[in-house]
């Protein structure tokens, strides 16, 4: 996570929405992003562990006179059908130490392929209002899923994470907070743009950098002069 307020800094942010895993949720970094002029969406997970349990009583005992906004999506490939739903309330708004709150969401996802079945709740936080719908809502979810699975596709391809041994305390975290950040470098530096496929062109970049000793630093802006 230091690494990524250097990296907004060099981002506009104006009237965009930044969405990001709970790695991200952290105080100081949404509120850099709404100082620039953005938005957030974040997840939150047991890391934030106090907001976490705010957000989950909220939703598992909400108040009696409490109306959720809603939304859900249905979609099906092949013999995988996916439904999607989120709720959305401003019962948290003026409670929560938390810059700009303004909706808290549960987004539920299940799954059923072949007879299987799984379901995969999470919490969100955002600075976004009411205006904004749960639909639209839903859209950023998902988009930020979208990404997140790709992600995960190329740091386990690529980057071999899921067979990492690095698994004791906040390391595994740690870990991948850095292999999203040298995904992230890699592709504003153009990697992006060579033929082939996603893991395989990352996978050329990294055995690019690793055989010249000096482009790895330049890619940081460190000159070797």
């Amino acid at each position: 996570m230091g690494v990524a307020p250097e990296l907004l800094k060099g981002v506009s942010l104006q009237g965009k929405v930044v969405t990001g895993d709970a790695l991200y949720s952290q105080r100081k970094l949404v509120q850099q992003i709404r100082d620039a002029g953005g938005h957030y969406l974040v997840v939150v997970k047991k890391n934030q562990l106090t907001l976490y349990q705010d957000i989950e009583l909220l939703f598992a005992q909400p108040p009696e006179d409490e109306v959720f906004a809603s939304a859900e999506t249905q979609n099906r490939h092949g013999d995988r059908r996916e439904i999607r739903r989120l709720w959305a309330s401003t019962a948290l708004r003026g409670y929560l130490d938390w810059p700009g709150v303004e909706q808290v969401c549960k987004v539920e996802r299940i799954s059923e392929s072949k007879g299987n079945r799984t379901e995969q709740v999470r919490y969100v936080i955002t600075d976004l209002g009411t205006e904004v719908s749960p639909e639209d809502l839903m859209r950023h979810v998902r988009g930020h899923w979208g990404i997140e699975n790709r992600l995960h596709y190329v740091r386990d391809v690529t980057f071999g994470e899921d067979a990492s041994q690095v698994r004791k305390q906040a390391a595994p975290e740690v870990m991948a907070a850095l292999r999203n950040v040298t995904i992230g470098i890699l592709r504003k530096a153009g990697w992006q743009n060579i033929s082939g496929k996603r893991a395989s062109r990352l996978a050329a970049a990294l055995r690019h950098n690793g055989w010249k000793k000096h482009s790895a630093l330049e890619l940081l802006g460190i000159s070797t002069a």
